[in-house]
């Protein structure tokens, strides 16, 4: 093999052995990432937590406002339509108004435990969201360095081989004027 075969073979060594580099690089700092993302710590629910959660989904469901609303409902004509004796809660309903600030009283808190519960969650998922972006940016980092080195490469040996032909031209210009 000639000089000019071998320094081509060695640039080609040397340019797979950078995109090796940047590739490893690359691998090294996504790792990081892609761990938390696959082992994500598992949520751990007390038992005031797990409450709140079915009272809110009970609260905030249809079923709940169809039977509250009944039960409303069969309380006012009960106590409108029975007679005086049998009535509990007569007209203005003060029993009942007691009852519903009881119940609204709870329920906020425990819903707004929920909703708590749930705005972390939340967070959690936007902050994995940001490492996805994150390792979305490495990767077209490493690209652009890759790229970029290969361009590098492309262009010095387009100016070697210029060089070269430049060098042959002098060459076959000094025969022909020797001649």
């Amino acid at each position: 093999m000639n000089i000019e075969t071998e320094d081509l073979l060695k640039s080609g060594d040397d340019q797979l052995k950078k995109l090796q580099k940047i590739v490893q690089q690359a691998i090294d700092e996504e790792k990081l990432i892609v761990d938390n993302l696959l082992h994500q710590p598992k949520e751990v629910l007390s038992k005031g937590q797990t409450i709140s959660d079915k009272v809110a989904s009970f609260g905030g469901s249809w079923y709940f406002i169809i039977m509250f609303s009944l039960l409303l409902f069969a309380w006012v004509l009960f106590n409108t339509l029975t007679p005086k004796k049998l009535e509990f809660d007569p007209y203005p309903f003060i029993l009942m108004n007691l009852v519903l600030s009881g119940i609204a009283a709870l329920q906020a808190p425990i819903i707004m435990m929920s909703q708590n519960r749930k705005e972390e969650k939340d967070r959690m998922r936007s902050e994995n969201d940001y490492l996805i972006n994150l390792k979305a940016e490495l990767e077209v980092r490493s690209l652009h360095q890759k790229i970029d080195l290969l361009l590098e490469e492309q262009i010095k040996i387009l100016f070697e081989s210029q060089a070269r032909q430049l060098e042959i031209l002098k060459n076959i210009e000094a025969k022909l004027n020797s001649q």
